[in-house]
């Protein structure tokens, strides 16, 4: 994709930047598999399908907007940079906006990318929605005077990504790297440690225990960190919601 210009800022979508997700083979299905394994009552429900940022007074809004449909090969997906924080606003201002101009026709889809995570808060395990991109609203849209205009001049978006005044659309196979990414199955945890960090802990049989984090693993919820025990510095797994920052 070109770069953009000075004054727009770097495209999020290229297919360089964008993990790709790990491809596998299904297992054949043999006596030995087809057990249904049982449900982990550890896991915290799943995240709604919406998302909802502070300032929207808890409303939520879907992170995919289809707002109307066209077969026109003209349409592409385009992306405009927004305010960071504030991509949800500005997709249902927008939707709001192009409903009321009679646009639905030209503007078809709006998206937020995003990916589930498992947060921990007070102490409790939740699903959220994390948007991949922050700071950036992905448009199918059918680029024309009029359509430009309604979403360039929406309040909190400042500028398409593109070559000069030219708004650049992604590639197909751009836009199905984002779709699937965010679609990758099991929910990682939104890890609000670091490398190093002093933390206390909080349960367990180390309990009041200070140590500092050497190692964190965000699929499983766990970190490993060092104890002094008996004057030695000893490695211990635990649990996320068995440590709190100091």
């Amino acid at each position: 994709m070109p770069t953009p210009t000075q004054d727009q800022p770097d495209n999020p979508a290229q297919s360089s930047s964008i993990p790709q997700p790990h491809a596998s083979k299904p297992a054949p299905v043999t006596e030995s598999n087809t057990d249904i394994p049982a449900p982990d009552l550890d896991a915290p429900p799943p995240a709604p399908n919406s998302v909802d940022e502070k300032g929207m007074l808890g409303k939520k809004i879907p992170g995919h907007i289809v707002i109307g449909q066209s077969d026109n090969p003209a349409s592409r997906w385009y992306v405009v940079h927004t305010y960071s924080g504030h991509e949800v606003r500005v997709a249902e201002s927008l939707r709001q906006r192009l409903e009321s101009m009679n646009l639905v026709s030209k503007v078809q889809e709006l998206l937020i990318p995003t990916q589930d995570k498992i947060e921990i808060k007070s102490g409790k395990k939740s699903t959220v929605k994390e948007k991949i991109f922050p700071g950036y609203l992905l448009i199918k849209m059918i680029l024309e005077e009029d359509s430009w205009l309604a979403v360039r001049t929406t309040q909190g978006i400042t500028g398409f990504v593109g070559t000069g005044n030219k708004p650049t659309p992604l590639s197909e196979s751009e836009v199905a790297t984002i779709m699937r990414f965010s679609e990758i199955g099991a929910p990682k945890y939104k890890v609000k440690f670091s490398l190093g960090e002093a933390i206390r802990v909080i349960d367990g049989p180390f309990s009041d225990f200070i140590g500092s984090i050497e190692n964190i693993d965000e699929d499983r919820g766990k970190v490993r960190v060092l104890v002094s025990i008996f004057g030695r510095e000893t490695p211990v797994e635990l649990d996320f919601l068995q440590i709190k920052k100091i």
